[in-house]
This record gives structure tokens, sequence and C-alpha cells, in this order.
């Protein structure tokens, strides 16, 4: 009865499960029926009821974890940072939640289902582009941003430095992506937007060599 009265208070039980257990033993090694052993009361039927299947579980355990430490918004009231200076620091923050970049990694073969490739889309468009477009348009105005083109880079950049950088769909070793996201902050630099430096390039090696890791571990 509480779970047909209380749905998104069984749902947040189901994620707290199943992101637990997606850290502890990776994703492709959990099972519905691993989250339903670990959650005790509720049968396999009825996890199926609030998700279709483990791949939106996990969507959904990735969105929960973004939205509960958002990176853009710890830095949008900051004062003693410019707009660019605010947008490098939510990309650190972002690569320093080690449990979600773990969870990123791990969720990147479902992006195969068209379906989750079209929600990456529109989250995209819903959350991360206004976010970006703020911080662009607040350097512009503190000068240290140099475009007429805030909205359509701020749509784009999620595009390039996302779909494009996902090896499931763009088959790239570590090397290959580091490439990328150099020539990434070439194109932005001429477009007005300096974002890209060697101390982020030399952050992100780490977490290219494990995005590699995993796409050879799940052939």
């Amino acid at each position: 009865m509480a779970r047909n009265k209380y749905p998104e208070i069984t749902e947040e039980r189901i994620l707290d499960a199943a992101e637990r257990l997606f850290l502890e033993k990776g994703y492709e090694n959990t099972t519905i029926q691993d989250i339903v052993d670990a959650l005790g009361d509720l049968t396999k039927g009825a996890v199926y009821h609030h998700f279709k299947s483990k791949e939106e579980i996990v969507d959904a355990v990735g969105t929960r974890m973004f939205l509960r430490r958002n990176p853009f918004a710890a830095v949008a009231g900051r004062t003693d940072l410019n707009g660019l200076e605010k947008f490098r620091e939510s990309i650190r923050l972002n690569q320093g939640d080690n449990e979600r970049m773990e969870m990123t990694v791990q969720s990147m073969s479902i992006l195969k289902n068209p379906r989750f490739l079209v929600e990456m889309i529109r989250d995209n468009q819903q959350s991360l582009a206004p976010a970006i477009q703020q911080f662009l348009e607040e350097g512009v105005r503190d000068g240290s941003v140099h475009t007429e083109y805030t909205r359509e880079l701020a749509e784009i950049i999620p595009l390039l430095t996302g779909l494009w950088m996902v090896p499931a769909l763009y088959p790239a070793t570590a090397e290959e992506m580091q490439r990328k996201f150099r020539f990434i902050g070439e194109l932005l630099s001429r477009m007005g937007v300096p974002l890209v430096d060697e101390t982020m390039l030399q952050e992100l090696e780490p977490y290219f060599r494990k995005i590699e890791d995993s796409c050879k571990d799940s052939e």
C-alpha cells in the first residue's frame, strides 16, 4: 500500500539501492535482481512498475546525482570569478565529482539506445545550455568572453563535449579523445571563448583513460 500511496518515495529507494550497487559492483555487473535483493521488501515486478529497464534506472541515477551536486549552480552566485572563470570552475567541479564521473562512464553504453540519446540531447537543451549561456553572457559583459554567439555556443558545446566525446557513438582511444578536446578548445578560443587550457587537459586525461578502459571491458 505504501508503494502505491507514495510512489516517489519508492522510486527514491530504488535509485538509492541502484546507485550504491552501480558504484560498488559496476553497472554491467549489477542486475535488477540485485537491486530487488538490496531493497528487501519489493518484487522485481514492483521495480519494473517504476522503471522499465536497468538502462532507465542508471539514467535516472545519473540525472539525480547531477542535480544533487549541480556544478553550474554551485558557482553561479560567486562574485570572485568572472563569467569565463565560472565556466571553467563548473567543469573542474564536475570532473572532481568522482562518483558522478564513475556513473557517467558506466552509463555511456546506453547512448546506443536512440531513446536515451534523444533524452540526453533534450536534457542538454533544457539544463546545460541555459547555464552555459548565462556564463557566456556574463563573460561578454565583464570582458572575459568575446563573442556574438552566446546562445549558439551554449547549444553546441554540450554536443561537442558530450555526444562527440562518447566512444560508443564515435569510437576513440584516450589519446584521440584528448586530441578532440584540444580541438574543441582551439575552436572555442577562435570564437572568443578561451575555455580550455593545459591544466584542464591534464585533469581530463585520467577521465579519458577510464572511458577507454570501460569501453574495452564492455566489448
